[in-house]
């Protein structure tokens, strides 16, 4: 299995200062690149490469927090997300009989992880408190891609003419919604639509949902902040995916100009995959399917014991 990629975040045309973040991880080389590089460019060896056993992290995190703080929690989120999944003591990489985690649960404590880092940064510094960060990551391995949802940040699988939302919000609006108080286009305008009901650091306990999707040839994933979901549907996204003509650099770009261009009120941060290779399977006509992944332990990630107090 083959991967092309790209991705770009952008300040928007309001805002003084980036909170968005994103992640690029191949864990078999270790070859990785993050928003908070300063290479507008992925290294050569991740443009295109071939995914290896051990698999690979794709990641978009929206910071919060004012001042500094929501960059400072972004940053936390993908870094100790890349620590804990890069360190060489494997010992939480096997099971107790030695065999490999998968990597998705791999992911999900590392998710656990970056949560109790960000917490405790932002009870133990003045200038972080209250600061907090979605996450919304895929682990590619294999023929399929699990991803774990964090906040309000999204991931969307395009097939074809086909988009679908891979992720669910976790917000005021979508639990609205699920409820029936209000209706998807009431969600895309409502006053509390930017109220999230999770987020790294907010508490020392974190419930990410897991979903997942099993690849096939051609597929493009689309991870991006709600300052691109925000703007447009996700029927305009594809189009201007299509309109690309395979260019996922020319398709980041697009995507980050007419966010702006609706008014850029927020940081835009986008992250395109494309994968091919035979041992994926061919196209078929059926809608893309997403199921939540079924997990084997309680889906709570608890912090530390002599810390249980949520931020305010």
């Amino acid at each position: 299995m083959f991967v092309e990629l790209h991705a770009q975040t952008d300040v928007g045309r309001v805002r003084q200062g980036n909170e968005d973040n994103f992640l690029v991880l191949d864990l078999a080389s270790g070859e990785n690149w993050s928003g908070s590089d300063e290479r507008k460019e992925p290294p050569a060896a991740i443009r295109r490469f071939e995914v290896g056993s051990e698999g690979l992290v794709l990641i978009v995190s929206d910071g919060m927090g004012g001042a500094l703080a929501g960059d400072v929690a972004s940053r936390m989120a993908v870094e100790s997300v890349r620590e804990m999944l890069t360190e060489e003591d494997s010992e939480h990489k096997t099971d107790d009989q030695g065999a490999p985690v998968p990597l998705v649960d791999c992911l999900r404590n590392a998710t656990g992880y970056a949560n109790y880092a960000i917490h405790r940064k932002s009870l133990e510094d003045p200038r972080c408190s209250g600061m907090g960060a979605t996450l919304t990551a895929a682990a590619v391995a294999g023929h399929t891609m699990d991803f774990v949802q964090v906040g309000d940040s999204r991931a969307y699988v395009i097939r074809g003419d086909e988009i679908k939302l891979a992720t669910k919000d976790q917000s005021l609006v979508q639990q609205l919604v699920d409820v029936g108080q209000i209706t998807e286009e009431d969600a895309e305008t409502h006053m509390f639509r930017n109220v999230i009901l999770q987020a790294l650091g907010a508490q020392s306990d974190l419930a990410p949902v897991v979903s997942r999707v099993r690849l096939q040839r051609g597929d493009i994933m689309l991870l991006c902040s709600d300052g691109l979901s925000g703007k447009m549907r996700a029927e305009e996204m594809l189009q201007i995916v299509a309109d690309s003509r395979g260019d996922l650099t020319a398709a980041c770009d697009a995507l980050v100009k007419e966010a702006n261009k609706r008014g850029g009120e927020d940081n835009i941060t986008v992250v395109l995959a494309r994968f091919d290779g035979a041992d994926l399977d061919a196209p078929a006509p059926e809608p893309i399917n997403v199921e939540l992944a079924a997990l084997e332990d309680d889906p709570t990630l608890h912090g530390a014991e002599d810390d249980t107090s949520p931020i305010p």
